[in-house]
């Protein structure tokens, strides 16, 4: 893949990496502090940085079952997660080939409707099974995730941004 111009090269990311940050984002989900206004979802979060960034790696299936697990935790409609992650990831992996060109900041616009597109389903499923509408407060995850994706972004790329060893015989 060409680089954008003033980009340094990465070095290849680590599966144990990307598995452990998975892990990390569940993690965080399944703390007890429930679903606040304040609280996005850090794996769909996480899903969707690995799917732009290594979409061989994390797919829609990976995001179908970790979207599984996720209901199971909430005890929610089985499937519903896992249906949103999934759709969620196929949008991004439509959009991957741009959105690595972009900016950190237009990254985060552009997962900006993705990511309110998912609470807007979840929302939608919930009306539909218990009735009653939660009010506007419902979009501010979204918000909060679209604020957090160049925080995350930074730190998920740290360790590819390591300098190999130095060595004088070498272009790179």
């Amino acid at each position: 893949m060409i680089m954008p111009r003033g980009q340094p090269l990465l070095l290849p990311v680590n599966p144990l990496f990307i598995g452990l940050t998975i892990m990390v984002g569940l993690m965080l989900n399944l703390l007890p502090l429930g679903r606040g206004v304040w609280l996005p979802d850090m794996l769909l979060l996480v899903l969707v940085f690995w799917g732009v960034h290594e979409p061989n790696r994390v797919g829609m299936g990976w995001a179908f079952l970790l979207g599984l697990c996720m209901d199971v935790h909430q005890s929610a409609l089985l499937g519903q997660h896992a249906i949103i992650y999934a759709g969620v990831m196929f949008g991004v992996l439509l959009v991957r080939r741009r959105i690595t060109w972009l900016s950190v900041w237009a990254q985060a616009v552009h997962g900006l409707p993705r990511f309110m597109a998912a609470d807007i389903a979840q929302v939608l499923m919930r009306m539909l099974m218990r009735g009653g509408f939660p009010g506007w407060g419902f979009i501010t995850p979204s918000l909060w995730a679209a604020l957090l994706w160049p925080v995350v972004s930074w730190l998920l790329l740290l360790p590819q941004r390591q300098p190999p060893d130095h060595d004088d015989n070498r272009p790179l």
